[in-house]
């Protein structure tokens, strides 16, 4: 049996083995069977056959806040609509008056902008400049898209960040052929005569997907939600922790020297749980991280080989992963690192009851009363 092949048995004997503490006998056998050369290649074998299947179900969803219901765009934009005449009326005057009155048409003309609420509150600050005063911070716009009435001063300065983006003159057109203003995009190119133009003509399905594919479908709410998916995968392991009475610390912030100073772990930030015993003895750490790109979960793997030397400090404390993310199908340089210095113990929201099988989960089950936990 050459290299390649006894690889490939390798992987496959991980992948039908019948139990995950069996899986994590054979992984922990990997370095005797192999030399230090062929390592990263037998764990990249293992993760695709045995691991990378469980992974990419979730890029069909996005979470979804009640702001981006698309009625209360339709509701902010036909009173945008009526208050401009047809965006007809777009001086910085006429557009102080409509923020004033409606202060929730700050959106359609932000979105018109093509900027997030972050980008724009950093363009009232560029506007402001010239006018020796502040600009309005993220928190005031989101206030003023919710319909919170701002000063008048306030809805001046954003009027005219509007009309100064719109006009060009805050961010103008570049030579550069890789380069573009934001202003240049169908909708907004001609200024408001592009604008007027489609609120009377519609807005073609091409033109549509065009913008789908730079912009991406549902782009801005998975960048808009991206700490909101790791709190859930923190939950789902969290809910089951507590439904069979696992003694654990969520951790956050808030208590890393008292984690350190509890249970020796130096390692900054501290993994996402801690499991002990009834004796207060550190019995298991748990990481979370979620992936939506192949590059990400390189970067984020690393995480785990510091955990390793945690654990291993800690006297070979079984290190777990949660992972989540279509970007965890990436093997060689992500998934398979992660294995590695798991010993295979590489979990994901959809088979976390499995993990609960895996020692020293078994023995630890009842060792608290259902929903008596520590938190972050």
């Amino acid at each position: 049996m050459d290299a390649a092949q006894q690889i490939d048995a390798t992987a496959r004997e991980v992948a039908s083995a019948t139990s995950w503490d069996e899986r994590v006998a054979l992984i922990r056998r990997v370095p005797e069977s192999f030399g230090t050369g062929q390592l990263a290649a037998v764990y990249a074998a293992i993760a695709e056959r045995a691991y990378a299947p469980d992974f990419g179900a979730d890029f069909g969803y996005v979470h979804w806040p009640r702001e981006y219901e698309l009625d209360g765009v339709i509701e902010s934009y036909n009173i945008a609509l009526r208050a401009t005449s047809g965006f007809q009326a777009v001086s910085p005057a006429d557009l102080a008056r409509v923020l004033q009155t409606n202060p929730r048409t700050l959106r359609i003309f932000r979105l018109l902008l093509g900027f997030t609420t972050q980008e724009f509150a950093a363009a009232t600050v560029m506007v402001a400049r010239g006018h020796g005063g502040p600009g309005l911070a993220n928190t005031r716009i989101k206030s003023m898209e919710t319909g919170h009435a701002a000063s008048p001063q306030q809805t001046e300065l954003a009027a005219l960040t509007i009309d100064h983006t719109m006009t060009g003159s805050l961010f103008s057109e570049t030579d550069s052929e890789t380069i573009r203003s934001k202003i240049t995009k169908p909708d907004t190119a001609l200024g408001w005569a592009s604008v007027q133009h489609y609120a009377v003509a519609g807005v073609p399905l091409p033109m549509f997907l065009h913008q789908r594919l730079y912009g991406g479908a549902f782009r801005q709410i998975l960048d808009a939600t991206s700490t909101r998916r790791g709190d859930l995968i923190e939950d789902e392991v969290e809910s089951r922790f507590v439904n069979t009475g696992i003694l654990h610390v969520r951790t956050g912030s808030a208590n890393q020297s008292e984690i350190e100073a509890r249970f020796g772990l130096t390692v900054r930030p501290a993994p996402d749980f801690v499991v002990y015993d009834v004796a207060g003895h550190l019995q298991a750490l748990l990481e979370c991280k979620g992936a939506n790109d192949g590059g990400t979960a390189r970067d984020k793997a690393s995480r785990f080989r510091a955990l390793r030397g945690e654990a291993t400090r800690l006297g070979g404390v079984p290190l777990f992963a949660v992972l989540a993310g279509l970007g965890w199908r990436r093997t060689a340089d992500a998934l398979g690192p992660v294995v590695r210095d798991t010993d295979g113990r590489v979990f994901t929201p959809s088979n976390l009851d499995a993990m609960l099988a895996c020692r020293p989960f078994p023995e630890l089950a009842g060792s608290a009363m259902a929903g008596i936990v520590d938190s972050g």
